[in-house]
């Protein structure tokens, strides 16, 4: 089924996730609102510890809940709001019309399944298939996905690969039952320089033709402006700013997203210092009154530290009350 491309796919609206701690309910992700379109891919940026992962989690309502809770929000996805979807439900949709590749695909792998049962487990849950009706279609996904041999690779083990066939087989996983929209979480962060190229290739020559939505979580700026159609930049919990990729890498607003860049080796010098944005992500329970942002700012007034800065801006936003200019 082919999306239109102008329709919201997932459409985030003023998510909350709260965690019950010894310490009373803490708010880790606050008023999240983003949107991804059929065919493109939403980049959901920010440092560790901004609240990426936890709201990719929750779309996918993965975390278990006590201790994680939404407390406000919608999450719409194909007319269904997935904040209060059944967990039956969520289990028809997680694997078949939204998959997940996770950061490090030798945890996310079963060590005592092949690589050929584990990818045709989805197929036999989702679709119903016998075992003898997905082996064809495994052995296809696994040539799609770039593996050579693929008869080889099907009996053997995840051990038995490298970091790069096992991310491989990971994405012939999620995609083996054409969801519609794939969430990638650092899909990329334990695979070296080339490989990374490699696999950020394949998901791109993939999305093409397969006509997938992709939000794709990461730290780093260069594989956002390489893959990305729009950008969310997450800061402890909360959005800092949103834009169309070109927009946000030609003129970042939030003196965040500008530090980000600046301190990106994409387009460094050889020898050349990084500047760097002094200072850490502020845990929850401990992000102050005004703009998390203010203590590391090198622009902060006394009123950032006051008030909370609202979103603002038409195609463009940035959450501050003093932008770059």
């Amino acid at each position: 089924m082919h999306t239109d491309r102008k329709t919201a796919l997932l459409s985030v609206e003023g998510l909350s996730i709260g965690f019950a701690t010894e310490e009373g309910p803490i708010r880790v992700v606050e008023d999240v609102s983003f949107a991804v379109k059929g065919g493109e891919t939403l980049g959901l940026v920010g440092e560790s510890g901004c609240g990426k992962s936890v709201t990719a989690q929750t779309i996918m309502r993965l975390l278990p809940s006590p201790p994680s809770r939404i407390e406000a929000g919608r999450i719409g996805f194909n007319g269904i709001d997935l904040a209060t979807a059944s967990e039956a439900h969520m289990r028809k949709i997680r694997g078949n019309d939204i998959a997940m590749i996770f950061q490090e695909p030798m945890t996310s792998l079963n060590p005592t399944m092949t690589i050929g049962g584990q990818i045709a487990e989805a197929l036999l849950l989702h679709r119903g298939a016998r075992s003898a009706e997905a082996r064809p279609k495994v052995l296809d996904m696994l040539s799609q996905v770039g593996i050579g041999r693929p008869e080889k690779r099907f009996t053997q083990y995840p051990h038995e690969l490298s970091g790069g066939l096992r991310q491989r087989v990971m994405i012939a996983m999620a995609l083996i039952c054409e969801p519609k929209l794939l969430i990638a979480d650092e899909p990329t962060t334990a695979l070296d320089v080339t490989i990374q190229a490699q696999i950020l290739e394949l998901m791109k020559k993939l999305q093409r033709e397969l006509d997938i939505a992709v939000l794709l979580i990461t730290h780093d700026l260069g594989v956002v402006e390489e893959m990305c159609q729009e950008v969310v930049v997450m800061y402890a919990g909360r959005i800092a700013e949103k834009a169309p990729a070109p927009s946000l890498f030609a003129k970042p607003r939030h003196p965040y997203t500008a530090g980000l860049l600046a301190a990106s080796p994409r387009k460094a010098r050889r020898g050349q210092i990084l500047p760097t944005i002094a200072g850490t992500v502020p845990p929850p329970g401990k992000r102050g009154r005004g703009c998390s942002f203010a203590d590391r700012c090198p622009r902060a007034l006394p009123r950032c530290r006051e008030d909370v800065p609202p979103l603002l801006g038409d195609a463009h936003l940035a959450a501050c009350w003093n932008p770059v200019p």
